[in-house]
């Protein structure tokens, strides 16, 4: 059974270790990369963001970061499932339980970079109700697909 709980210290290297294998197998780590998985308090936390993790039997199988870009935005980013446990739903779980924590933590909107390669990731984007739009440049390198999600309810009629 995979739980979903909030960052823990004791899950720092997992994060970093977890993005580091897919960002080394499909693309390489950007300086951008670098800061966030190894100051994860400081570059997320802080600035109002949250870390998620899926655990499966205590161990860390998973996990997706929420990182304030302003005020009502958000940007989900860092996610990753071990490759282990790939193809068993818990990218489409972290994400499903992403977009509840971004409500919760009132944004409006969620934002996400990421790349045409990633098919897969991309189908559970698309799942959720993510559109693409323009690349805002700059951020990530490697980026070539930009997707939000309107988090906003719908006005009452």
């Amino acid at each position: 059974m995979i739980t979903i709980t909030t960052y823990n210290r004791l899950y720092r290297s997992d994060f970093e270790r977890l993005n580091k294998d897919w960002l080394i197998k499909y693309f390489s780590i950007e300086p951008i990369d670098e800061e966030v998985l190894t100051r994860p308090e400081e570059t997320i936390l802080k600035g109002g963001g949250q870390i998620l993790f899926a655990l499966s039997e205590g161990a860390v199988v998973g996990t997706v970061a929420l990182k304030r870009m302003d005020d009502g935005t958000l940007e989900l980013t860092k996610m990753a499932v071990d490759q282990q446990h790939q193809g068993r739903g818990i990218g489409k779980l972290l994400c499903g339980e992403a977009i509840e924590t971004a409500r919760s933590m009132d944004a409006g909107r969620l934002v996400l970079f990421s790349h045409r390669l990633l098919a897969a990731a991309l189908s559970v984007y698309r799942t959720f109700g993510f559109r693409e739009i323009p690349v805002t440049p700059g951020i990530y390198g490697r980026a070539d697909i930009m997707m939000e999600l309107d988090l906003r309810p719908l006005p009452q009629t």
